[in-house]
This record gives structure tokens, sequence and C-alpha cells, in this order.
């Protein structure tokens, strides 16, 4: 995200504060599908992560004006995101928390046979990724796939920086371990 686009973020929850309609379809327009994707691995259930999108959304119509700009909006819409996550998993006794990796996207300038060993490693991956403890997935799952520093990965998750840390680093051990065990050797097709 480009720090432009942060500053309009933030003027936009200026104007959501002050009840202006377009800036919330603008900014609903920009993160939704972020928010979608996030949720969806946490509660892996469609339905669930849609309903936390309109959650999600009518907290910040509800409560822009209480955005201090500690972090950028991005980070604060994942942060609601996560929490309202969490709290429908415990409503929901018999869900557990099991996030689950991104779907490869397909890129079509790739030959047939490149777009198959990217699936099959995605997959393998994806399997891999099922192998850490929900705490390490978390943490993946916000630095690589949302592209979050670690200070945004701390604010979100509620730890300290360096628990961040330490989690990746036994996350990426683990998970090269499990990689090398299914036989993916480093890098993509």
């Amino acid at each position: 995200m480009s720090a432009t686009q942060a500053a309009s973020d933030e003027v936009l929850i200026a104007r959501i504060a002050q009840g202006d309609r377009l800036a919330m379809q603008v900014l609903y327009g920009r993160h939704h599908v972020r928010v979608y994707r996030f949720g969806l691995r946490l509660v892996r259930d469609e339905q669930v992560a849609e309903d936390l999108i309109s959650e999600v959304f009518l907290d910040v119509w509800r409560q822009a004006g209480k955005f201090e700009g500690r972090s950028a909006v991005s980070t604060w819409l994942l942060a609601i995101t996560r929490f309202k996550a969490l709290s429908s998993l415990r409503r929901r006794k018999d869900a557990e928390l099991d996030d689950e990796a991104a779907n490869a996207i397909e890129d079509t300038s790739d030959d047939p046979e490149t777009v198959v060993q990217k699936k099959d490693t995605g997959d393998t991956l994806r399997k891999c990724l099922r192998g850490l403890s929900a705490e390490h997935r978390e943490i993946v799952d916000l630095v690589y796939y949302h592209e979050k520093s670690v200070e945004d990965v701390a604010e979100i998750v509620g730890i300290p920086e360096n628990t961040v840390k330490t989690r990746l680093f036994y996350a990426r051990k683990k998970l090269a371990e499990l990689l090398k065990a299914a036989g993916v050797e480093r890098g993509w097709p």
C-alpha cells in the first residue's frame, strides 16, 4: 500500500466519523476483499466470513471517530476482523481454530506445466501450513499473505514484537522441515 493510499485511508476515516456515506463506500471498496480473505482463513466458513465483513465495516462506521491513527487503517481493519473472527469461533463451540492458507492465484501468463507445478506446490504448502500451530499459522498469514510488518502484526494479535519475531522464526523453521519432508525444495516453479 502506498503512503498516499494510507494517508487517504485516514482521510476517509475522518470523513466517515462525520457521517460521510460515500467515504464509507470507498473504504469498503478498497478493503473488503482483504478483510474477507483474512476472516475466511480464521473461521474457515464462507458465510461466517461474509458476516464478518458486515460486522467489521459496521464497527468502522460506528467507531471511526475513535480511530487514533497509531497504525495504518488496514492494520486497524484486520485487528477488528481478528477480534470478530475469534469471537465468532468462541460462539461456535464445535468449530476449531485452524487457519487455512490462501488459494494459489493462477498466473495466466504461465504455461500449463508451470501452472500445474505451482498448484501442486501450493497444495503441498497449504498442507504443510496446517502442520504449524494456530499461533504460527496466524503470524505467517499476516506477514506473508497480508504483508504486514512485525510491528503491525504485534498490534493486530496483541503480543510483543519480540514474540512475533520468535514465532515467525520457529514457524519458518518448522515449515522448512515440513516442506523438505514433503519433497519440496526451496523456490517456486
